[in-house]
């Protein structure tokens, strides 16, 4: 962490867990996860103003519905009317095993329903997670507590895909242009919920058949179930989600103006995964991978445009000396917690190299409303 040497996050998470996770039965509560961001890339100053300002959008937690144990919890997940009951059983969790026992337990079960809740508990757990990381062995409680909001949400709204066939995937291999591959849905009418029903296929992600190492020219067998063969799943997964991740981050430059908010999670949830990686089992980096490529790809079909924006609307960042840094202090003056989301992921990917990243955050900017 950059800017929490007076425990500006533990106060802020403190004073948010009073809330519940959504408010109007449905919208989520984006403040755990924003000012997370904004400790992190140095506004830590800013938190408390940013959350009096958004203090209206918060709603206290709802009642309980039933207590959730290790006999009922299967019942119990994906059931909306216990999200103030999986925080206290994950709560219980955690005062009894280490986080990452209970993350590596609770991470394959959750997985399937990534897209549950528009994306939102997947990456409030990336968030509660990379706090997490900066001090595995930390028992501070707003932190932990923390993450057992960010499962509970997650249990409660987990909401897996509708079937879907597989449809060939690019033949470069790349997510870019795998992403570029997914056919928008033909009525992108409605939320989120009703869109995601409406798909049918998605392109095979990543190729099943490793492409040529650019050292040996030559394609690691395969075996029969695609990244199991490679000499190194585990870390070859988490190259291709990291190649997902700056994909995902490009495209929204090009596409973003199809649905500024909700596109911004077709970064932000493979990112909340990648950022999750090091504090799970290796033998999860894989099935890890392939979830967060159906989160990227189903709202990239449910929300993006059928057209790029003209290069000549994209805002550049070429030879203008703006740093990542002032890109981020430029959110947090915006103040909306979707461009802020948005421009702590393209921060991730640009580590200060890659202008399109920086141009994606601008662009978040420019597109969706500030906070006045």
């Amino acid at each position: 962490m950059t800017d929490d040497t007076s425990g500006t996050l533990d106060e802020a998470l403190e004073r948010l867990h009073a809330s519940g996770p959504e408010r109007h039965g449905w919208l989520s509560n984006h403040a755990p996860m924003a000012v997370e961001a904004l400790v992190r890339h140095g506004q830590g100053r800013t938190v408390h103003r940013w959350l009096d300002r958004y203090r209206e959008k918060l709603e206290e937690m709802p009642r309980s519905y039933a207590a959730i144990t290790e006999e009922n919890w299967h019942e119990a997940l994906g059931d909306p009317r216990r999200l103030a009951d999986w925080p206290d059983y994950f709560d219980r969790e955690l005062a009894d095993h280490s986080w990452q026992d209970v993350l590596a337990v609770w991470w394959p079960r959750l997985l399937p329903g990534i897209a549950g809740g528009a994306t939102h508990p997947a990456i409030r757990v990336g968030h509660a997670v990379r706090t997490l990381l900066d001090d595995p062995d930390t028992t501070a409680a707003p932190r932990t507590a923390e993450l057992a909001h960010a499962l509970g949400y997650w249990a409660a709204r987990h909401a897996p895909l509708p079937p879907l066939r597989q449809q060939p995937g690019p033949a470069s291999g790349s997510a870019a242009d795998a992403l570029a591959a997914v056919e928008p849905i033909a009525d992108q009418s409605g939320g989120i919920r009703e869109r995601l029903v409406r798909l049918t296929a998605f392109p095979t992600w990543p190729p099943t058949t490793p492409q040529p190492s650019r050292t040996t020219g030559t394609a690691p067998d395969p075996g029969p179930d695609g990244l199991a063969g490679l000499p190194d799943q585990p870390e070859e997964a988490r190259r291709r989600l990291t190649e997902l991740v700056r994909a995902a981050t490009h495209r929204y430059a090009t596409h973003g103006h199809g649905e500024p908010i909700m596109l911004v999670h077709a970064a932000t949830a493979p990112n909340a995964v990648l950022r999750v990686l090091p504090a799970l089992p290796r033998e999860l980096w894989a099935p890890s991978l392939d979830a967060a490529w159906a989160a990227s790809a189903a709202v990239t079909a449910v929300y993006a445009p059928r057209e790029p924006l003209p290069a000549d609307r994209l805002p550049s960042v070429d030879g203008e000396g703006v740093t990542p840094e002032e890109v981020f202090a430029h959110a947090a003056a915006h103040g909306d917690e979707h461009a802020i989301k948005l421009t702590d992921t393209a921060l991730d990917v640009a580590r200060g190299t890659d202008p399109t990243a920086l141009a994606a955050a601008l662009h978040a900017c420019a597109m969706i409303d500030p906070v006045l």
